[in-house]
Parts: C-alpha cells; sequence; structure tokens
C-alpha cells in the first residue's frame, strides 16, 4: 500500500514518561526495527528519558499509532505500528525528534500520520534523526521541508580485516591507566566530560542522573570504563567502551562509545593511546568487530580512525527545517 492509498493512522500524544505498557510496546517496537535494519532506531538518550520515571512533561512528548488487527505481547491488545519521540533541552524548545515505523507496517502512511501530528502539536518544527538514512526517511523528510544538516558516521573495525596489528598505545610519561570506580569517580569524571566536550552540548552536557541511568544498563562494564590519571589521581582522559549484544543472527560488536581528553592534556597523544587501549580491551574480551560514531566533518578524528584501520559502514543523519 502507497502513502496515497493509506488508511486512517490515529495518532495519540502522551507527555511525559510514558505508562509501562505503553513503553514495553515502544521498546518492542524499537526492537523489531533493529532487528530488520541492523540500526537502533532510538538513541540512547532517548531511551533514557523514555525510562525516566521523572521525565518533565513539557520535554518529552511521544506520539503513538496503533494497528487493531491482533494482539500485542505486551498486553496492550494492539500492535503499535509506529512511534514519534519528541525531547526538547528545555519546556518548549523545539527538541529533537525519532519516529520509528514497524517493519510489518510501513509504506502504509504510518510516518505521515506522525510526522503530520508531531507538526501540528510543536511550538516550533524540531530538527530530526534518521539512524541509518533509510530511502524512506529521507522522502518523508524532503515532503515535510526538511534538508540534512548533520552527518554522523557509524565507522567499523574488524580484527580479522586488520592488515598489521595495532600499535601498542604509549602514555604520556607519569599517566596510568585505571578502571572507572563506581561510587568514587562519577564527579571527576563529569568535570572532565564536562570540559573536554565544552563545544558538544550532547555530550558534554551529560548529568549526574544521565550517567547514573546509564552504569544501570545490562550493558555497563566499569572495567571497560578506561580513566587515564596523573601521579596525582587526577583524571586527564578516558575511553568508554561498550558492547553491544548480537541480535537476530549478527554477532555481539565493540564500541568506542565516547574518547575524552581535558584540556589541560591536549596535545599529549593521549587521545591516541586511550583509543587504541579500549579497542585492545574490547579485542580481549573476544570482540572481532568494534565501531563508533565521528561526525564526518570532524576530518582529525576521522583521519586517525581511518590509520587505525576503521572504514565508514553507514551513516545517521540529522535533519532541520529548510
Amino acid at each position: 500500500m502507497s502513502e496515497e492509498q493509506q488508511t486512517a493512522w490515529p495518532v495519540l500524544e502522551t507527555r511525559g514518561t510514558p505508562e509501562p505498557g505503553a513503553l514495553a510496546d515502544i521498546l518492542e517496537l524499537a526492537s523489531a526495527a533493529q532487528d530488520s535494519d541492523g540500526n537502533p532506531p532510538l538513541s540512547e538518550q532517548t531511551l533514557v528519558d523514555l525510562r525516566s520515571a521523572d521525565a518533565d512533561p513539557g520535554a518529552l512528548a511521544v506520539f503513538t499509532t496503533y494497528a487493531d488487527d491482533g494482539g500485542s505481547d505486551t498486553g496492550s491488545g494492539r500492535w503499535l505500528a509506529g512511534v514519534a519521540v519528541l525531547v526538547s533541552d528545555t519546556p518548549g524548545g523545539p527538541g529533537v525528534l525519532e519516529m520509528v515505523v514497524h517493519p510489518n507496517y510501513r509504506n502504509q502512511g504510518v510516518g505521515t500520520a506522525l510526522a503530520t501530528a508531531v507538526q501540528g502539536a510543536a511550538d516550533a518544527r524540531p530538527a530530526a534523526w534518521s539512524h541509518g538514512n533509510h530511502e524512506a526517511a529521507v522522502e518523508l523528510a524532503a515532503r515535510f521541508g526538511y534538508r540534512p544538516v548533520r552527518d554522523l558516521w557509524k565507522m567499523r573495525l574488524s580484527r580479522s580485516a586488520l592488515q598489521e596489528s595495532l600499535p601498542e598505545p604509549v602514555l604520556p610519561e607519569g599517566v596510568t591507566l585505571r578502571a572507572f570506580v563506581p561510587g568514587q569517580d562519577e564527579q571527576a569524571w563529569l568535570a572532565v566530560n564536562a570540559a573536554a566536550f565544552a563545544h558538544h552540548p550532547e555530550q558534554g552536557g551529560m548529568s549526574l542522573s544521565d550517567l547514573q541511568a546509564r552504569m544501570q544498563e545490562d550493558w555497563f562494564d566499569p572495567d571497560g570504563f578506561l580513566l587515564a590519571v596523573d601521579g596525582d589521581g587526577g583524571i586527564l582522559g578516558f575511553h568508554w567502551t561498550k558492547v553491544h549484544p548480537g541480535t537476530a543472527g549478527h554477532p555481539a560488536i565493540g564500541e568506542v562509545y565516547v574518547v575524552g581528553v581535558s584540556p589541560r592534556a591536549q596535545g599529549m597523544g593521549l587521545g591516541k593511546a586511550l583509543t587504541i587501549a579500549g579497542i585492545e580491551h574490547l579485542h580481549r574480551a573476544g570482540l572481532d568487530a568494534v565501531m563508533l560514531y565521528v561526525d564526518a566533518d570532524n576530518t582529525a578524528a576521522v583521519a586517525l580512525y581511518q590509520r587505525l584501520g576503521f572504514v565508514r559502514w553507514d551513516q545517521d543523519v540529522m535533519y532541520a527545517p529548510a
């Protein structure tokens, strides 16, 4: 069925944290989409916001549409055909939109219905992420007058494809590596992270509650959260790694989750050493493949990763109103 042949898709808007049944439906839909597309359709921060018990109703809006042709395993009595999540940094701000359509209900007007509902409810037109930038997302963005404004590359390193071993990580004199210690390092790490990513509000603005939410996730492993410290124990930089479990026949994959260096340690080669140390940690854990995200216009970082053997694998694209 084409978009022109669409049936009516009534859209329900809710504010703040979804009810448990609705949240279960959203997570089930996201899992089905990831299995089909090979990309997680919702960002990690969006998932954190959806699960937050005290999400601000003025900063989190969820738009859902259900199909009445079957039952959901989560007990809602219907299948969730699509969801759009609008997250704003401040109540009433334009925010950022992420949208997912169940693989069984694509090309039936679900995306158009959700986008129309968001456009009618928002005070200002939001930016929107397309994870994987599939053809349907490109077409929908054009139809609603959006243009690409940010290109986030996914790059991948396969140990079996390396022509030669990675170089040894060379730490500056007096600098050592140790694992993050929960209950001890949170505040010091947040300060270094904020300084290292002062130019990057998505990462640099991480709060203690954001950090704690990630520490409660199943994937969190303090042994894979590497800190570079000086002789006095001060944190100079870090490499936080992550492991994505295998799903739908795809093997587990490691991630260079985030690498940061304090401004006072810039120019010491610490970023490269931390990157290699984290990759080696993931390899020792038995993971053949390692991936990362990097902005396409960050030429210095892209060049470093390419020298280490990473190749472009996929992309996420942010769209904004033209």
